[in-house]
């Protein structure tokens, strides 16, 4: 009996060109943190250059500007209408979040010293 080699299933199918291209392009994107992001929408809020050469000195599509643009001009505005509530930066979160641990250590730590000094009160009194 003669063997056929199976046709791939429709859910393995070919990487095309434009997908790997796509694939890429997308893992070679550049992160920028929110610091970056503010300071290149203020150099642009100086008017000392054009939109579109920051862009360029930046390596950025002026989409993606003026996406930080606008979010930055809304969280200005919430903040200066009384709305104090901000999110947290990475740093942040990551700093907090050591901070945190550091603090159930030594809550840990004193309720561990506690118990030795209430375990020898009792033995002793």
């Amino acid at each position: 009996m003669e063997t056929r080699p199976q046709k791939p299933s429709t859910t393995t199918q070919k990487q095309t060109p434009e997908n790997f291209v796509k694939d890429v392009r997308r893992k070679a994107r550049r992160i920028f943190s929110s610091e970056q992001k503010i300071l290149i929408v203020m150099e642009a809020l100086r008017g000392e250059d054009s939109v579109a050469a920051i862009c360029r000195k930046h390596g950025i599509a002026e989409s993606v500007f003026y996406k930080w643009n606008k979010e930055f001009l809304e969280a200005g505005k919430k903040r200066l209408s009384g709305d104090t509530t901000r999110e947290a930066t990475s740093d942040e979160v990551a700093e907090l979040r050591k901070e945190n641990q550091k603090l159930k250590e030594m809550v840990a730590d004193l309720m561990l010293r506690y118990d030795i000094v209430k375990k020898s009160l009792e033995y002793l009194g």
